[in-house]
């Protein structure tokens, strides 16, 4: 196979009768997008019309026969395709090509996060998510994976382990998702001490490239890695910052979200995206200067739905908004700001709005507290505006304004309103 920065891929696509040939070219527009950002470069994009996928090999023999003449050609080692390939269809696909590798969408997806993968957490996830989904497509490629050097398609698990035996893959499975739990504990550990700190966590949502990494570098002054690629971030990252009025908060930048995201990587990167889940507030990030922002942001909501997020309050930040002019975006009467994270521009608008949702969501409550946890009356004044602490036989009655965290967090000694 040619080098990374080398490698020419034909994308391909399959519009059924009936369907929106347009939403497949957008899709393969952006197929385009993940090949550039796993260093590769598209040679050509076709779509074949077809009354059904043909079982076989999906695109038919004719269309099959055209892809290895521009293969041969061209000399073109790489055919990916904008959908899903059983392990015999791409086998298929492959004997009948003959000279290049054929991938699926979700394959080079995984490529990219082996690609992009930094913390021991991340590489865990992505093998772990690569060997349940790719490793069965692999296995009895025979000469194809002695190709294997780098090349698209190729990173991750690598050639060791992709030719062992189903048993031994799914030993390696069990290590991982056992090592995987074990981080997640950690992960619930440091959840739960933010949680005790009474801070509002909100998390940065939304498609990926949206510019997440760089709001929150912005914000906080981090200094995570913000790129024009497609998941650049992978891993969480969490900073503490102080809104205008005062009040501090916990800003979470999360991984993006894209069309068509395969729900093996959603399982894989569950306690990734558990961010999102425990988030109090979402920021769903859209690129501003994008056509497709509104589409973007309708991905964006199904993730959060899948993760049953979506009955948070959420705040919509149009970014990017310094490349347009004079222009308005989302939905009237949703709570929603234009920014620019590269010039600053509506950045005090955020945090304004921020302040205001998070007051949204506090109410006066009164709690009884045993006197065997006389403890919680400190953490509720370290957090929280306490108006009224009452010794009774029954216990400490404390009045004080909570959010949402902290009438979750004391839901069982919350005995109504004052």
């Amino acid at each position: 196979m040619s080098e990374m920065n080398e490698t020419r891929a034909i994308l391909v696509t399959v519009a059924e009768r009936g369907t929106d040939v347009p939403e497949c070219e957008r899709s393969l527009d952006e197929l385009e997008r993940l090949l550039e950002t796993a260093g590769g470069s598209c040679f050509a994009k076709i779509i074949q019309v077809k009354e059904s996928f043909d079982p076989r090999t999906c695109i038919g023999k004719g269309k099959v026969t055209e892809i290895k003449e521009l293969c041969e050609a061209n000399g073109i080692d790489l055919v990916i395709f904008d959908f899903e390939l059983t392990p015999a269809q791409i086998r298929n696909l492959e004997n009948d090509i003959g000279v290049a590798s054929v991938i699926d969408r979700s394959m080079l997806i995984l490529d990219i996060f082996a690609l992009h993968a930094t913390s021991g957490e991340g590489k865990l996830q992505v093998e772990l998510a690569q060997l349940k989904y790719s490793a069965p497509r692999l296995i009895g490629k025979g000469s194809e994976l002695s190709r294997q050097g780098g090349g698209i398609g190729t990173r991750g698990p690598g050639e060791s382990k992709l030719e062992t035996d189903r048993r031994h893959l799914h030993e390696r499975v069990v290590a991982l998702e056992r090592k995987l739990e074990e981080l997640e504990e950690n992960r619930a550990t440091m959840r739960r001490q933010r949680d005790k700190s009474g801070l509002t966590k909100v998390a940065l949502v939304g498609y990926t490239n949206a510019g997440k990494s760089s709001l929150l570098n912005k914000l906080t002054g981090a200094d995570v890695l913000a790129q024009d690629k497609l998941f650049a971030t992978l891993d969480p990252t969490t900073r503490k910052m102080e809104l205008p009025d005062g009040v501090s908060i916990l800003l979470t930048d999360t991984v993006g979200f894209i069309r068509k995201l395969p729900h093996h990587l959603v399982k894989a990167f569950k306690s990734t995206l558990d961010e999102v889940r425990y988030a109090d507030i979402l920021l769903i990030v859209s690129d501003a200067s994008d056509p497709e922002a509104q589409e973007h942001i309708a991905v964006a909501r199904e993730v959060i739905s899948d993760l049953d997020s979506s009955d948070k309050p959420t705040v919509y930040v149009y970014n990017k908004c310094d490349t347009l002019e004079n222009a308005e975006y989302g939905i009237r009467g949703e709570d929603r700001v234009n920014v620019s994270a590269k010039t600053g521009e509506g950045i005090d608008g955020l945090l304004s709005l921020i302040g205001d949702v998070i007051m949204r969501t506090k109410r006066v409550c009164r709690l009884l507290i045993p006197y065997s946890e006389q403890g919680i009356v400190s953490s509720l004044y370290n957090s929280y505006t306490v108006s009224s602490v009452e010794y009774t036989d029954s216990g400490v009655e404390v009045v004080a304004v909570l959010d949402a965290r902290g009438m979750g967090l004391y839901a069982d000694l919350i005995k109504g309103e004052p």
